[in-house]
């Protein structure tokens, strides 16, 4: 059912987008303290087409002013789900054959760009001055970050998330999905 709202739908290679199913991809959102943060990726997961957006922790949850201002209406689109525990949530994904990738700064991690993800993949993003908490990095299969050139070695974890989404869409479209 097409919405009303929207003038237009995007198409890929010619196709409605929203007929090609979703991306497999989950994002786990786990303390990530600013709503605004928290209603961007509401945003950028609409515009990329994921399979699910999961927020944990002090992660705020729909309906909330905050989202709402940024997410522009996608929380009302994107599937999502609220949980208390990161933790039990990866377990549940790993359970179904989903890779778990953390993204963070660590001296370990494996460059965005060098990076093949094993579709369907989740992933985590922590709080936006702590980072990903030492028990949720332990539990997931890689670490990943973004190449940093500059000075400032992070980004927003908003900015950092539409990055890694685009990059997911971008080599889940060169293994031929759709």
């Amino acid at each position: 059912m097409a919405d009303s709202r929207l003038p237009f739908r995007a198409t890929i290679a010619g196709e409605r987008y929203d007929a090609v199913g979703p991306l497999p991809v989950f994002v786990l959102l786990d303390n990530v303290r600013s709503a605004y943060n928290v209603g961007a990726f509401f945003r950028t997961a609409d515009a990329t087409g994921i399979e699910r957006l999961v927020l944990t922790g002090i992660t705020a949850r729909p309906p909330h002013r905050g989202i709402a201002k940024t997410a522009l209406g996608a929380e009302e689109r994107v599937a999502w789900q609220a949980a208390p525990d990161a933790l039990g949530c990866i377990g549940d994904l790993r359970a179904r054959g989903v890779e778990i990738a953390a993204v963070e700064t660590a001296p370990t991690a494996v460059d965005l760009f060098d990076w093949r993800p094993a579709f369907p993949v989740c992933v985590v993003f922590g709080h936006e001055v702590d980072g990903t908490r030492p028990e949720v990095l332990a539990a997931a299969d890689t670490v990943v970050c973004l190449p940093m050139r500059g000075n400032k070695r992070s980004l927003n974890v908003a900015t950092a998330g539409g990055i890694v989404l685009y990059e997911l869409l971008r080599k889940y479209r060169a293994l031929g999905g759709r």
